[in-house]
């Protein structure tokens, strides 16, 4: 084998080299540090991609209806943006925390490797809702001054137990596996 997944890269030669530890040695042996890090990244990874999914489909479902400079277009194609960009980058980071092996320094050599080429994707994706965020901001604040819409988020605030199950499970998750390492 040669490329990412044998021990001759360099990621896969740092991990062979390095003590045979649980998680990635930047953690410095803190349990409880793998276990926050590896429950947010896993439900971070679960719900940005369930809200880029939903937004793709809202973008999708109403393209006939929604002219692409419409405010709520635009709107979905910045979350779209954001959601992919967090997607992308936790999904990255929990892939190698949920993969680390240093048994196996080929594989974990790969998924590091993985994680690098993934987060420039990540990064351009979240500049790129930035720079729509900032390009449609005096649009947009001048659209919701014209006609104020009141939000109530409290009798929205139902709509949170799903996430928060997701990030319960995901904690519950992530202690079993650092505690069975």
């Amino acid at each position: 084998m040669t490329g990412t997944t044998s021990i001759d890269s360099f990621a896969a030669k740092a991990v062979a080299a390095g003590p045979a530890t649980v998680a990635p040695p930047s953690f410095d042996g803190q349990g409880w540090l793998v276990v926050v890090n590896l429950a947010l990244m896993t439900a971070a990874f679960v719900l940005a991609i369930m809200m880029a999914v939903d937004m793709a489909r809202h973008i999708w479902r109403c393209r006939h209806s929604d002219m692409p400079r419409h405010p709520v277009t635009v709107w979905r194609v910045m979350v779209l943006c954001f959601s992919v960009g967090i997607c992308l980058r936790s999904g990255a980071a929990a892939m190698v925390l949920w993969g680390w092996d240093p048994v196996r320094p080929g594989a974990t050599g790969a998924l590091l490797l993985m994680q690098r080429m993934i987060d420039p994707v990540a990064v351009a994706f979240g500049l790129t809702g930035l720079a729509i965020a900032y390009l449609s901001s005096p649009g947009v604040v001048h659209q919701l001054r014209r006609r104020p819409l009141p939000f109530d988020l409290w009798k929205t605030l139902p709509m949170l137990w799903r996430p928060a199950a997701i990030v319960a499970l995901s904690l519950v998750a992530a202690v079993g596996v650092v505690a069975t390492r």
